[in-house]
């Protein structure tokens, strides 16, 4: 698609948005109308004032009086339009801004991980933050000035038309400069804009993620690494950005050497004319006037046109965001999965994050209700991926995955994540209040309920010790929560649901070895009855599984209990062995 092409989509996909605030546009037109007649009706009387000032001492003060009068009622009421005309506007801008940015944050909820995975958080959040407001500024500007240029201009030639068509026919000849300038101009800043634009979400990505680590940064003495990149970034996004202001800078000095050109044509065309007494001079006081508002517009129109470019890349960005295919939705007969026995299958499951690098190949497993799984095996060999298709985070490439027979593609996803607990090694928790984050998932709890899931989970403890208890409240980061102590309210959320099928992918791994123990018990006694996948490195913790899944590029190699794998000597052997060597 060319250019061009690209941009007459995105602006078509822009006025889907403002058609439906039609009612609000054409009152904004039709009082741009009204600006622009009364603007252009004060020239013609204060040249019909001049007129009435014949010659030193032949002054007709009374008609003089009553033009004042009429000039202060038309000011008057281009005031009180323009007031209504700019509210009109701003509803227009600021609500399709909210529905533009509404639709982004939708989609968001709807994309598969697959996209939220390979694209950085800083740059979705500059879409749906910068982006939309420099689009903001450019719509605003757009309604604001692009009306009233437009109609000012057409207003004004046909005031002058009818007060002299040749002095009229001098700025009509030399109106084509003017789109000239703006067609340079116009081209050279869009792509200038769209590099601005990209390399402002890069920049915005790296700030986000420096700042979300920055304890990593530190540990690792990568300061004068990061600084380098930031550097490379913002160097880039100054070029960008210089140029794109050189070129957008050019528009006023270009339309007002333009404007300068018409203003003379008319002042010394119109001198020859008023000499020879083909017009008065009151009038050509009033083309003079004329003349000015008419090239006006279209110092203010190339501006509005480089705004408007840089609105349109940032626009287009948005829309790259919200028109991302979505997940597949649930089937209209989908099943809901209530009191789930806990009978999993997988069948012949293939899978790839990506098609040139396959991960899991060929992957079967059974498991009965209340049965306990674990899964070991090398980093990178396909556990959390196994958990992400339990999950259906992702969707199998070949084969199925069942749940109590039934494909989990037949089961809606609310109704099958609702029926597993997850505990993973990355907390994430909202801010509130401590007794809101332990709700996340049961928000019809008591508080008798919470505080018994929290003692469950060995959390109370140090839940007391903080300021408000339970009701202190604490940022998205867990604000000064140890990792262990986050950690803990996330495995008490679990104790709070008691969902029939559990998944603990290294749910314990930065809680201290005193408060694992515990904490293991407390899930042996949570587990009974209920299908558990467990996913840990230490293989300590996973002795008492039913059944020991050995993993290793994407296959099961060894399956059996801790004893069975330990006697036949293999490769679960070797790693078991190998963290109690010494």
């Amino acid at each position: 698609m060319s250019k061009k092409a690209g941009q007459m989509e995105i602006i078509k996909k822009i006025l889907r948005y403002i058609r439906k605030y039609m009612f609000f546009v054409c009152l904004s037109v039709l009082l741009a109308a009204l600006t622009v007649a009364l603007t252009l009706y004060v020239p013609i009387l204060t040249g019909d004032a001049v007129d009435l000032i014949i010659d030193k001492g032949l002054v007709d003060m009374p008609g003089i009086k009553n033009i004042i009068k009429k000039i202060i009622i038309a000011m008057v009421l281009t005031a009180v339009f323009q007031w209504i005309m700019n509210a009109a506007n701003n509803y227009i801008t600021y609500n399709v801004i909210k529905d533009v940015r509404r639709d982004a944050f939708a989609r968001l909820q709807k994309l598969p991980l697959k996209y939220l995975d390979g694209h950085a958080t800083g740059d979705i959040v500059s879409r749906v933050i910068a982006d939309v407001d420099t689009f903001a500024d450019g719509l605003l500007m757009g309604f604001t000035q692009l009306f009233t240029g437009v109609i000012t201009i057409i207003g004004t030639l046909f005031f002058m038309l009818m007060t002299n068509v040749p002095i009229t026919l001098v700025v009509v000849c030399i109106t084509p400069l003017s789109f000239v300038v703006a067609k340079f101009i116009a081209q050279s800043t869009h792509n200038m804009f769209s590099l601005q634009s990209t390399a402002r979400g890069e920049q915005t990505s790296l700030v986000e993620e420096m700042v979300g680590n920055q304890k990593v940064v530190k540990a690792f003495h990568r300061e004068d690494e990061v600084i380098k990149d930031f550097e490379e970034i913002n160097e880039r996004l100054e070029k960008y950005s210089l140029k794109a202001i050189f070129f957008s800078s050019l528009t006023n000095p270009c339309t007002r050497f333009v404007n300068s050109i018409v203003y003379a044509g008319v002042g010394v065309f119109g001198a020859f004319v008023a000499m020879s007494g083909g017009i008065s001079v009151g009038r050509l006081s009033c083309l003079l006037s004329y003349a000015n508002q008419y090239t006006k517009p279209f110092n203010e129109i190339s501006g509005v046109i480089t705004e408007l470019q840089n609105a349109i890349v940032c626009a287009g960005r948005i829309f790259e965001l919200i028109e991302q295919e979505p997940q597949i939705p649930d089937a209209e007969d989908a099943r809901v999965l209530t009191d789930a026995k806990g009978i999993v299958e997988l069948e012949n499951v293939d899978f790839s994050y990506v098609p040139e690098k396959e991960l899991i190949k060929d992957f079967n497993l059974h498991v009965e209700p209340g049965q306990r799984v674990a899964i070991v095996g090398p980093t990178g060999c396909g556990k959390t991926t196994v958990i992400n298709l339990l999950m259906r985070f992702y969707d199998v490439n070949d084969g199925s995955i069942k749940v109590d027979g039934t494909d989990i593609r037949d089961i809606t996803r609310g109704s099958l994540r609702t029926s597993y607990g997850m505990v993973l090694q990355e907390t994430w928790l909202r801010g509130g209040t401590i007794m809101d984050n332990i709700r996340t998932g049961k928000p019809e709890a008591t508080e008798e309920e919470v505080i018994a899931a929290a003692k469950a989970a060995h959390a109370h403890s140090f839940i007391k010790r903080l300021p408000e208890g339970y009701h202190t409240v604490i940022t998205e980061d867990g604000g000064s929560l140890s990792q262990g102590q986050k950690q803990l309210l996330c495995i008490a959320r679990v104790m709070l649901c008691l969902p029939p099928m559990l998944i603990l992918d290294e749910a314990t791994s930065s809680i201290d070895t005193r408060t694992e123990l515990k904490i293991q018990n407390a899930f042996a006694k949570m587990m009974e009855g209920r299908t558990s996948f467990i996913v840990a490195h230490r293989l300590s913790t996973i002795r008492e599984a039913d059944i020991i899944l050995v993993m290793k590029d994407g296959n099961i190699i060894e399956q059996g209990n801790h004893d069975t794998l330990l006697a036949q000597g293999g490769f679960y052997s070797e790693l078991y062995n190998s963290q109690y060597i010494g």
